[in-house]
């Protein structure tokens, strides 16, 4: 049997996110398809890359079998106290949940109210794993108050995405690709070495994920041990996604972490596929039996 492509990383917003986006007059709110942030300058947002037809045929064209829908974190969504979060959330979960294949969902939390049971539910209407904002795993301590989302997600056997959040940067005098570049990367090294000093003491089971390589933070090994740190064994169960970096920069990742743990992850409609061009069996591994193993006890 031919193996599936997995996309572990793309974005589609549904109308129901856009329309309780549209609703908000603070940030994060959309302004018919302008969105406003409160961290990062206005981004005019192109409609066509959010219809859900013109995605699934991209993806029919692109060979890719499974794609996972990734809630936006830069939105600042998860960080919205409940009241306002809960309505964003609903929308997201309806209306991601109600796209026809190849796309399935990455549920997202409340990350000021860690609510277990919310996840939960979002798992049993079909969620295949959580995302959590990176900026919600900035210090090690920071992972003990997200452990109940953890501790859910071990007991279904579910993985988690760390995405990167909502950017802090000044809004106004920098280009559009400051945010990403700087502030998401930061985000996203800080988490990794969170979960690198606290990581599996909090949740020993769980199958983790960092979008765009970790920011390249293991890249960084050799610096972590010349400053007194060290580096134990390759964990079996945390992985990259591969989005946003191209040969030189996943080559860098895989002679630090090996094959095994690199996983495709495009970012579309932001970024498109990349590939380390390391020949068939490479690209099979991390398109389609790596992201398996990342997500198996969430596949259909």
């Amino acid at each position: 049997m031919t193996e599936l492509v997995i996309d572990v990383h793309q974005h589609l917003w549904p109308e129901e996110l856009v329309e309780a986006l549209r609703a908000r007059d603070t940030a994060p709110f959309l302004d018919g398809w302008t969105l406003r942030l409160a961290g990062e300058p206005p981004y005019d947002v192109d409609p066509a890359e959010h219809d859900q037809g013109k995605r699934a045929a991209a993806e029919a064209d692109a060979g890719i079998d499974q794609v996972l829908l990734s809630l936006s974190s830069p939105l600042g969504i998860e960080w919205l106290p409940p009241d306002e979060a809960a309505p964003l959330l609903d929308a997201w979960h309806d209306g991601a949940l109600a796209l026809a294949k190849p796309f399935q969902v990455w549920a997202a939390a409340n990350m000021r109210e860690p609510d277990p049971a919310a996840l939960r539910a979002a798992l049993a209407a079909g969620c295949i794993g959580l995302q959590i904002p990176a900026d919600a795993m900035q210090r090690p301590a920071d992972l003990e108050r997200i452990a109940p989302l953890f501790a859910e997600c071990e007991r279904q056997n579910r993985p988690v995405l760390v995405h990167p959040g909502q950017a802090s940067c000044p809004a106004e005098g920098v280009p559009g690709w400051w945010a990403p570049v700087l502030d998401y990367v930061g985000q996203l090294h800080a988490a990794w070495w969170s979960w690198h000093v606290a990581g599996r003491s909090v949740a020993p089971e769980l199958r983790i994920c960092f979008a765009a390589g970790a920011g390249l933070a293991p890249v960084h090994y050799e610096r972590l041990v010349a400053r007194g740190g060290t580096v134990g064994r390759i964990d079996p169960n945390c992985f990259v996604d591969t989005s946003s970096y191209g040969p030189r920069g996943l080559d860098a990742l895989i002679r630090v972490l090996g094959i095994d743990p690199v996983v495709f992850g495009s970012d579309r409609p932001y970024a498109e596929p990349t590939d380390p061009g390391m020949g068939a069996a490479a690209t099979r591994a991390i398109r389609c039996s790596n992201p398996r193993r990342l997500l198996e006890g969430g596949l259909p």
